[in-house]
């Protein structure tokens, strides 16, 4: 049995490896690629039974905006492929009653090949520390105060849409530096991308809606 898969990936080596490994598996009818999520949209409006294989992290898409997605194409399966994936993210996309299944990039060969067959059988594949985060108990969210001041100035000026070079010159700092930043906020605060960010941002009342639209 072979599957349309949908590569929803922004790291070129990843994209090859994918179709590398789907070849050599014989599981793909066809691969196409989306680069951002209006284009993802698309590909599924075409291939609306596809398997999309999305890099969550590193993609312009929100939890909200992908289970959405995911409720229009119901026959679709969604696999998620990153680096580093939060417990509480984890955990909110696997009560969400929808299909996704999740493997990590840190995942061996056997791993990823499970996942991909089962995704081509309509099964969820879950790694095991999807299964483990989803039945552990709920942790409380995050706390703004594990971060230095340094970072939740970094916060504060993404989440107000500020792009990392824009805050590096206006801090006259190095680019390496608010990368670095901008990292160790994602890890401290469990959180994936810049849309998570934002909305922690907010709810924590470090920016206000006003601040958010200038």
């Amino acid at each position: 049995m072979k599957r349309i898969f949908i590569l929803a990936d922004n790291q070129y080596i990843t994209r090859t490896g994918v179709q590398s490994l789907l070849k050599e598996l014989a599981l793909a009818d066809t691969i196409v690629e989306a680069s951002s999520r209006m284009e993802l949209i698309k590909k599924l409006a075409a291939y609306p039974d596809a398997v999309v294989l999305l890099d969550y992290t590193l993609f312009d898409i929100s939890l909200s905006q992908m289970l959405n997605m995911k409720q229009r194409y119901p026959q679709s399966l969604c696999l998620l492929f990153s680096d580093e994936l939060s417990g509480y993210f984890i955990r909110q996309v696997l009560q969400s009653g929808q299909q996704f299944g999740i493997v990590m990039k840190t995942d061996t060969k056997p791993d990823m090949v499970a996942a991909l067959s089962q995704a081509v059988n309509g099964e969820i594949y879950l790694c095991d520390m999807a299964l483990q985060i989803l039945h552990e108990a709920v942790p409380p969210l995050p706390a703004y105060s594990k971060l230095t001041a340094s970072e939740r100035l970094v916060l504060h000026e993404i989440a107000i849409g500020k792009t990392t070079k824009e805050i590096a010159c206006e801090q006259n700092l190095s680019f390496h530096t608010i990368n670095t930043h901008r990292k160790n906020i994602f890890r401290k605060l469990e959180i994936n991308n810049l849309h998570e960010a934002t909305k922690y941002a907010f709810r924590a009342g470090i920016i206000d809606m006003t601040e958010y639209y200038i």
